[in-house]
C-alpha cells in the first residue's frame, strides 16, 4: 500500500518536473528564434537605445550652402548622428541655382546613402529627382523648404504662412496700424511664397490703414536686396516699412536704410538669426527678426530618416499618402527677436 502510494506520488512528480522542463525548453526556443530571426527594425535597438552603424551615411542637401543659416540645421543633424552612431555628409548647391542642386542630388542618389534630408530650392523643379531617390529605396525627408508634390516622406519646417502673419502683426504694432509697406522675397521658393501670402492676407484682413505698395524679388542676395530696397524707396519715398522674408534680404535692406537720413529711415522686419542680422537688430537698424527652429529641423530630419531606413514604425511605401506613421508635417516653431531679447540668440 505504502509502496503503491510512493510509486503514484513519484510518477506525478516526474510528470510535473517533465512539464516544467518542456515549458522552459519552449520558452528558450521562442527566445532563440525571436533573437536570431527578428525583423530588420530590431537591429537598430541596443541596451543604449536606438543605435545604427557608423557605415550608415545620411546626407543633408541645401542651396547657397555656405551661408550661416544652415549652420544650426547642420548642428542638429550632427547631434542626431552622434546620438544614433551614424555618419553624415553635408552637400548643396553653392549658389542659388536650381540646376546645380538637381545635379548635386543626382550625384548623391548614385552613391545610395541611407537617407537624404533636403531643402528644396524650388517647390516643383526638384520633384522628379526626389521621387527618383524614393523609387531607388532611399528615404527622403524635406526640411525648411518643401516640394509638396514629391514622394518625400515628411516635411519639417516653420509654419511659414503663420510666420508671415506674425510679421504683419509686428509691423502693424511698429507703425501704429497704418502706413505703407513693401515685401522683399524669393517668389519662386515655396516657403517664401507662404511667408509673403501670410503677410499680405493679414494686412488686408486686419489692417485697412496699412498698405502693401510693392512685392519684389531680392534674389536671396544681400547686394541685390540692398539695390532693390533703394529702388523701393525711390519709387515710394513715403514707404514706412519693409518685410524681408530671408536673412540676406534683411541685411541688404538694413544696409540700404543706413544710407538714408535718420528721420527718413523705415522699419525693417527680417528673418533668421545669423550674426549679421542679429547685429543689425542690436543696433536698432532692423526692428525685429523671426527666429526659426533650425536645430529642430536638422535633428528631427535625421531621426526620421533613421527610422525609415531601419523600418521602425513603418508600414512600407513612400510619399505623403499615409503609408508611414511618421508625421507628414512637423512645425519646428518660430519666435520674434527684438533688441529686448537679441542677446539670447547669439551663438554661444
Amino acid at each position: 500500500m505504502v509502496a503503491q502510494f510512493f510509486a503514484e506520488t513519484g510518477g506525478f512528480l516526474m510528470k510535473k518536473i517533465l512539464f516544467v522542463y518542456v515549458t522552459l525548453a519552449a520558452c528558450f526556443l521562442l527566445y532563440f528564434f525571436q533573437y536570431h530571426f527578428r525583423d530588420h527594425s530590431d537591429d537598430a535597438w541596443s541596451q543604449q537605445g536606438l543605435r545604427g552603424e557608423i557605415e550608415e551615411k545620411y546626407v543633408m542637401v541645401t542651396f547657397q550652402s555656405g551661408i550661416d543659416y544652415w549652420k544650426s540645421c547642420l548642428k542638429g543633424f550632427e547631434d542626431a548622428a552622434q546620438a544614433l552612431n551614424v555618419s553624415i555628409e553635408y552637400r548643396g548647391a553653392t549658389q542659388y541655382d536650381v540646376h546645380e542642386q538637381i545635379t548635386v542630388l543626382e550625384q548623391i542618389i548614385a552613391k545610395k546613402p541611407a537617407g537624404i534630408a533636403i531643402s528644396a530650392i524650388n517647390p516643383g523643379a526638384l520633384t522628379d529627382t526626389i521621387d527618383k531617390a524614393v523609387e531607388a529605396g532611399i528615404p527622403v525627408v524635406l526640411f525648411d523648404s518643401g516640394a509638396p508634390e514629391s514622394n518625400a516622406y515628411s516635411f519639417l519646417a516653420t509654419d511659414n504662412y503663420n510666420a508671415g502673419v506674425k510679421a504683419a502683426h509686428e509691423m502693424a504694432s511698429l507703425l501704429g496700424g497704418s502706413g505703407k509697406t513693401a515685401v522683399l522675397t524669393l517668389p519662386n521658393q515655396q516657403n517664401h511664397q507662404e511667408r509673403t501670402r501670410g503677410y499680405l492676407d493679414t494686412v488686408r484682413k486686419h489692417y485697412p490703414e496699412l498698405k502693401v505698395v510693392a512685392v519684389k524679388d531680392g534674389k536671396g542676395d544681400s547686394l541685390q536686396s540692398k539695390l532693390t530696397a533703394i529702388e523701393i524707396a525711390s519709387e515710394h519715398p513715403d514707404v514706412d516699412g519693409i518685410f524681408a522674408t530671408e536673412a540676406n534680404g534683411g541685411v541688404g535692406v538694413g544696409e540700404a536704410v543706413q544710407l538714408l537720413p535718420a528721420d527718413e529711415r523705415y522699419k525693417i522686419i527680417s528673418f533668421d538669426t545669423d550674426k549679421g542680422t542679429l547685429d543689425l537688430v542690436k543696433n536698432g537698424v532692423i526692428s525685429a527678426t523671426l527666429a526659426q527652429g533650425t536645430w529642430n529641423m536638422g535633428y528631427w530630419s535625421l531621426q526620421f530618416l533613421f527610422h525609415l531606413h531601419h523600418g521602425i514604425s513603418q508600414s512600407g511605401g513612400g510619399g505623403f499618402s499615409g503609408d508611414t506613421p511618421l508625421p507628414r508635417y512637423v512645425d519646428t516653431g518660430i519666435t520674434v527677436v527684438t533688441r529686448a531679447n537679441v542677446e539670447h540668440y547669439y551663438a554661444k
